[in-house]
């Protein structure tokens, strides 16, 4: 995949849908993220690749433990930066926006940090 932050959003994707029904199809995720099923399926050829990913035999998409770490990962960022950003006072609508695109650019090292203040 050409980005890295559109491989996070799509293993995000997967485990928001894994979590919310039983058998993630592309059409699903297409759907959900309001792209191409065309797209999608490119998109998930490459995760397989990869080894994010696997699809069984009914076409179901499952995360590999290793793209089950990432994303989780990404979804723990996304939520808690979006719920910094509200209680900073921004829309909720733009705090999960703006969440998501910096979710990806943060360093180990800033986002250990944004944990730790936000835990206090």
């Amino acid at each position: 995949m050409k980005r890295f932050e559109s491989k996070e959003d799509y293993l995000e994707k997967i485990l928001q849908l894994s979590k919310e029904k039983d058998g993630v199809h592309s059409i699903d995720i297409a759907r959900a993220m309001n792209f191409s099923k065309p797209s999608v399926s490119v998109a998930m050829s490459k995760l397989k690749d990869e080894k994010l990913i696997e699809i069984d035999k009914e076409g179901h998409i499952h995360l590999t433990p290793t793209g089950q770490e990432i994303a989780e990962k990404t979804l723990e960022k996304h939520e808690l930066l979006a719920q910094m950003f509200i209680n900073l006072g921004v829309s909720e609508s733009t705090a999960y926006e703006d969440a998501c695109r910096v979710e990806h650019d943060l360093s180990d090292e800033t986002w250990e940090a944004i944990k730790k203040h936000v835990k206090r």
